[in-house]
């Protein structure tokens, strides 16, 4: 599967959906987007449905872009996490931190 990145702008939300591996190689990618998408739109949802893999460095972008939305009110949610991002964010407890919704729709409700 090819890595791809794309936002799409829907009312008052911008998704950010996720493709492929997310590695060193290609992390800071994510992390502009997800920033980018942030400045534009009070609530974000990044889309990790068709995620195969993350590692660490997938997971720093992925909490600064919640630490971000946190310190400037808005709102930000991970949408459909694929099984393999779920059990990272177990193994780092972190899916006790990040609001985990399953529906673009839920992030801003």
């Amino acid at each position: 599967m090819k890595n791809e990145c794309t936002t799409e702008a829907r009312d008052g939300l911008h998704l950010v959906k996720v493709a492929g591996e997310v590695d060193l190689s290609w992390s800071q990618s994510i992390r502009k987007a997800v920033l980018d998408a942030l400045g534009r739109a009070p609530a974000v949802g990044v889309d990790l449905s068709a995620v195969t893999y993350i590692d660490s460095s997938g997971i720093a972008a992925l909490v600064e872009g919640f630490q971000s939305a946190r310190g400037k009110g808005q709102k930000f949610a991970l949408v459909a996490a694929s099984p393999q991002v779920r059990a990272v964010l177990q193994l780092a407890r972190l899916d006790r931190v990040f609001p985990m919704v399953d529906t673009a729709e839920a992030v801003t409700s």
